[in-house]
């Protein structure tokens, strides 16, 4: 995915946070925890509960004015792997698109599940979740909006359920990722689990969630087919507007590149769990999926270059976004009270066991979702501090982690600032308020059953591979 509708609105509200942050250094009083070495992954540091240690007049530090401007580039550095990353997977993936493999696979797919019903809603589920799941996508199917109304209409539902087939399952895909190199990798990376652990729980978590989704979708679809005066849409003109593609040929070609996506995220996958592979060897697996790709799709060299800077040009707001927002917590750091804040939010949880911090966990990162709607700044934004926060209260890291995954993802659905959203109801010509009336009630189920899988992590994560 290339991005998730990054506007200037985000890199706004995060730098103000950075000013924020310098501001606190001077009113929130300093302290450090001490600081070992995990013992489930020696290369984390993380908290000592009880050794908060306010800071003594002499070692007090006072932040020029300008400090956060010097910050900057340190949080650049900070994040330098993360921002490689992202320009690296968006460079390959718009090699992949400009074989033509990913929209045609797509393409093709939505046209095949176009008999039955129940088989269009739950094959759309499947696929565009399993797209989010692995690689984030999101954007690529707007184009999709258009052609799935068309055939909803066909079908005598509505343009309520042809988004509800796409942006539903793009939700659940980017809460319950297991290889998102936008979401979940940077979550973990963070929080200092191995990358890509408990994706075997994850997907198991998003088969749930997709179950109730189907039958939320197909009951009101079939309720539109029974009664079309039911739809939340019935007062919209649909009479214009909505062509199939051109060009959805799914040849051997595009299947032979798709193949070889799929065996590159396996390799890394057991490469990881095997021989510890990280950020480094993920560059290198996808920049072997975009040039055996190339090949197979049969890109000269010259239009592999192009693709790949192309795509690692539109990912440069997303790769803007992770280093402000890293740099928030390089201030908070430096002006000594990082862990002071960490300190007085622990205190305030004390004694209300790990099952309330992390249903917390996950509505601080719903909030948040609402103003940063960037799956890698959020991350930056919000992981530093509720990763040793996790620590103080018991919360295993990958409970955390899913948290941020849950508030994150599916607020996805509904998020009025992402632009990708409000693209989509634009194309499918669904005015904002019908969207909320139809996805708002399943949201509620959704975030009730996200809290009881939390809770179900704390205490059997090891179980099913949540890995620490």
């Amino acid at each position: 995915m290339k991005s998730r509708g990054w506007s200037i609105d985000s890199l706004v509200l995060i730098f103000s946070i950075i000013i924020v942050a310098q501001l606190l250094s001077y009113v929130v009083p300093q302290g450090q925890f001490d600081r070992e070495p995990s013992a489930d992954n020696p290369n984390r540091m993380q908290v000592v509960a009880g050794t908060y240690d306010p800071a003594d007049a002499e070692s007090k530090v006072t932040m020029a004015p300008w400090q956060f401007l010097l910050s900057l580039t340190k949080g650049f550095e900070s994040a330098q792997e993360i921002i490689f990353l992202i320009f690296i997977v968006g460079g390959i993936i718009e090699i992949l698109r400009e074989t033509g493999a990913i929209d045609a696979g797509l393409h093709r797919a939505v046209a095949r599940l176009g008999g039955r019903p129940w088989i269009l809603i739950a094959g759309c589920l499947l696929l565009f979740s399993i797209a989010s799941y692995t690689i984030g996508m999101g954007e690529e199917y707007v184009p999709l909006i258009p052609i799935l109304v068309s055939m909803s209409l066909a079908m005598r539902m509505d343009a309520i359920v042809a988004m509800g087939m796409v942006w539903v399952p793009y939700g659940i895909g980017w809460a319950c990722a297991g290889t998102n190199p936008f979401g979940v990798i940077i979550a973990q990376n963070i929080a200092g689990v191995p990358l890509m652990s408990g994706s075997g729980a994850r997907l198991a978590m998003m088969f749930v969630f997709l179950a109730l989704a189907f039958h939320h979708i197909y009951r009101y679809a079939m309720r539109v087919r029974k009664d079309p005066s039911q739809s939340l849409v019935a007062d919209v003109d649909y009479t214009t507007g909505f062509e199939s593609p051109d060009d959805d040929d799914l040849n051997g070609r595009r299947i032979g590149v798709l193949v070889v996506f799929v065996l590159g995220i396996v390799l890394f996958v057991w490469g990881s769990k095997n021989y510890g592979w990280y950020i480094a060897e993920l560059n290198a697996v996808f920049f072997g999926i975009g040039l055996v790709g190339a090949a197979i799709g049969g890109l000269s060299a010259g239009d592999t270059s192009r693709a790949f800077i192309r795509g690692a040009a539109g990912m440069t707001a997303a790769a803007l976004i992770v280093g402000f927002a890293r740099t928030i917590e390089v201030v908070l750091s430096e002006g000594h009270i990082m862990d002071t804040i960490i300190h007085y939010i622990a205190q305030s949880l004390e004694g209300t066991g790990a099952e309330v911090s992390a249903l917390g966990m996950l509505l601080v990162q719903t909030v948040c979702n609402l103003f940063i709607p960037s799956g890698s700044g959020q991350a930056y934004v919000t992981m530093p501090i509720m990763s040793p926060l996790a620590t103080l209260t018991d919360v295993p890291q990958q409970t955390a982690v899913l948290a941020f995954q849950f508030g994150d993802g599916f607020t996805n659905m509904i998020v009025p600032t992402s632009a990708l959203v409000m693209g989509a109801l634009a194309l499918g010509k669904i005015p904002y308020t019908a969207w909320v009336r139809f996805v708002g009630p399943l949201l509620i189920k959704i975030f009730a059953l996200a809290g009881v899988f939390l809770v179900l992590s704390i205490h059997l994560g090891d179980a099913v591979g949540f890995t620490s």
